[in-house]
């Protein structure tokens, strides 16, 4: 069963359209992409997320991009 956002489609698809046009200006490789957002959940998740929910949501996260990769 998916899991219902509380963002809708519109909302997600912009920001991911908007990160997409900065890696090609930028003219990215995909190694390169991956890291940046790879650093991005790490800061996020060390900034804005209480120390008590972090390990949880680290596995939920990585729960769900196992799931979308597959």
């Amino acid at each position: 069963m998916p899991i219902q956002s509380k963002y809708s489609n519109q909302q997600v698809e912009s920001l991911m359209a908007e990160l997409s046009e900065v890696f090609s200006k930028h003219q990215a490789p995909l190694d390169l992409e991956l890291m940046v957002l790879g650093n991005m959940v790490s800061q996020i998740m060390a900034e804005r997320v209480p120390a008590a929910q972090k390990q949880i949501l680290t596995e939920q996260f990585c729960s769900v991009l196992k799931q979308a990769v597959s």
